[in-house]
């Protein structure tokens, strides 16, 4: 039997309506975008102001999917021209995983972040315009710490008011299958049911640093200041001698600068009198443990717990990506190590995401089933 082009359209606007399409607001390198579409999402857009971010997001989400632009400058209208978007459509996800420098409590310049502090707002007005099925914000703890001063109090009570259920609570991803104990303020809001959507908890065996990384996963040994010119990235940056020496003297697995704080040629002076002060400063990874936080730092020794458990150097950039649960495949492009960590260091991790879209998804199927009912 033929199929007319008004049943062949009546056919597209189901499905369209049926599978979930999401905008990932602030995408980087693409973490949030790539586990939200392993779960099963369509990835319209990522949206960056960082042109760096490009080529990295084209390799692993689609090809023409990113979008150069300063949310600031950005207006919804043209967005939804840009996009073909609907108003109100149940099947929409906008993503927000803003930039959160100004919000963390890591050490970090607060006049340089200052910009960053409003972003939230500015996604909020996507969601109002747009008023999609779905919203998802993911930012560090600070945010819900600092709720007023954030903008996410006012959002929360936009959400409830406009008939979205909202679940929004600080989560370690080492809950949801990945290997580090990295600490997440996570928002779902939904406005198709009553059901609170929470990421899918891992019920398994929670990760921890040798389950992902060493020879017997792959990563050969290597020494610092090794270069790795293929797609893999097993490179690390280069230390100095004295560094190595302290290297060679911390304990593996485990170990930290208190190792070498009474060798006198080795103590640095900024430790002395500091014993209770950035205790995880050259500080090696535990096997049996999950990593700690994964930052833009993390291929350097003197910026957090991120020595390799045995070897004298610090992470690669792809044991940094695979402990933020990227698979071996992503592909990273940028000038420089610094380059390539931040997009690593800033990004959502995969899995988590990947979680939490699952868990969107088996809300959709329950509204769909309830609407079949209700046509039927």
């Amino acid at each position: 039997m033929q199929t007319n082009y008004s049943d062949f359209m009546n056919i597209k606007r189901k499905i369209n309506k049926t599978r979930i399409k999401a905008i990932d607001f602030f995408c980087g390198g693409g973490g949030m975008s790539f586990g939200m579409q392993e779960a099963g999402i369509e990835i319209l857009a990522g949206i960056d102001y960082d042109e760096n971010c490009r080529d990295t997001y084209e390799a692993n989400i689609g090809k023409g999917k990113f979008i150069h632009a300063n949310v600031f400058d950005l207006k919804e209208n043209n967005l939804q021209k840009q996009l073909g978007l609907i108003k109100n459509d149940d099947s929409l996800l906008l993503i927000g995983c803003s930039p959160c420098q100004f919000w963390s409590i890591i050490n970090t310049d607060k006049n340089k972040s200052e910009k960053s502090k409003n972003l939230l707002v500015e996604f909020e007005r996507f969601v109002k315009y747009l008023n999609p099925g779905y919203v998802v914000v993911e930012n560090v703890p600070g945010v819900l710490r600092k709720k007023k001063e954030s903008g996410l109090e006012d959002f929360i009570s936009w959400l409830e008011k406009s008939n979205y259920t909202v679940h929004f609570k600080i989560h370690n991803t080492n809950d949801f299958g990945v290997p580090q104990n990295r600490k997440r303020f996570t928002l779902v809001a939904n406005r198709l049911g009553q059901n609170k959507i929470f990421p899918l908890v891992d019920n398994g065996k929670k990760l921890c640093v040798k389950d992902v990384l060493g020879e017997n996963n792959g990563f050969p040994r290597i020494s610092a200041g090794s270069i790795d010119k293929s797609d893999f990235l097993h490179s690390v940056p280069s230390i100095t001698e004295t560094t190595l020496k302290r290297l060679q003297k911390i304990k593996t697995d485990g170990g930290d600068r208190f190792d070498f704080a009474d060798d006198p040629e080795l103590q640095l002076n900024c430790f002395k009198g500091r014993d209770k002060s950035f205790k995880d400063t050259f500080g090696r990874l535990w096997w049996n443990r999950p990593s700690p936080t994964i930052t833009t730092k993390f291929t350097s020794v003197s910026n957090g717990r991120f020595v390799h458990p045995e070897e004298n150097r610090a992470l690669s950039l792809r044991e940094g990506a695979t402990i933020q649960s990227f698979p071996k495949s992503y592909k990273f492009y940028g000038n420089s190590f610094s380059s390539i960590a931040r997009l690593i260091g800033n990004a959502v991790p995969p899995e988590y995401s990947k979680k939490i879209g699952q868990a969107i998804i088996g809300n959709h199927k329950i509204w769909q089933n309830l609407e079949q009912k209700q046509e039927q």
